[in-house]
């Protein structure tokens, strides 16, 4: 009786081992087929758009084990690439994000919540010049589909918001004569990411 006592507590705490050491899924994210990009209004009237064209992330997921996904990135300030070279130095300058200073920005994944179907915000520290706040992401995950190129699984994550630069300090302004300014204070930040599960 105490052998098949001790079986069946050793059984119980090998199941209990095995649950809390399962982990999400790690990803690895395709360059070629992923972006992350900004549109900003410049003069009141146009928008400016632009990439980071230098950027890592660090995927793990599984929508059944969300306190172990993450969807954490970081992008190298000086990548910035809006097709025009003066623009694109005024921006890595300390106008803006003096990316000499500050080489990084980052997003360090705190909570993932379900919000929908395939919908989830995640909530984490988004970090630029020093300036770390709060923020909650709203992303959408696709798939997985089977990706026959990369032999492997693949999903797709999508993420659109929005963040006010001058609460990261990347505040450089002028005013215009009609009261207007030259560049607006909201970013609208575009995230589009194909990731390739890794082998377990």
């Amino acid at each position: 009786m105490r052998k098949l006592f001790l079986l069946f507590i050793t059984a119980v705490i090998s199941i209990g081992i095995s649950t809390s050491a399962r982990a999400a899924d790690t990803y690895t994210v395709d360059g070629v087929h992923s972006s992350i990009g900004f549109t900003v209004k410049h003069m009141m009237v146009a928008k400016v758009n632009g990439v980071f064209g230098d950027f890592q992330s660090d995927i793990k997921f599984d929508p059944s084990d969300l306190a172990g996904s993450k969807f954490d990135f970081v992008i190298k300030a000086a990548s910035i690439d809006t097709r025009n070279d003066a623009r694109d130095t005024h921006l890595k300058s300390a106008d803006f994000f003096d990316a000499q200073k500050y080489p990084t920005i980052t997003f360090k994944t705190k909570k993932v919540e379900k919000t929908g179907e395939g919908v989830y915000a995640v909530t984490g520290d988004l970090t630029m010049k020093a300036v770390t706040k709060e923020i909650v992401i709203p992303v959408t995950v696709d798939g997985p589909v089977f990706n026959p190129m990369a032999k492997a699984d693949g999903i797709g994550i999508e993420a659109n918001f929005k963040v006010n630069r001058q609460d990261y300090g990347v505040s450089w302004n002028k005013t215009l004569d009609n009261g207007g300014v030259v560049v607006a204070d909201d970013v609208a930040v575009s995230v589009n990411l194909e990731a390739h599960k890794n082998a377990q």
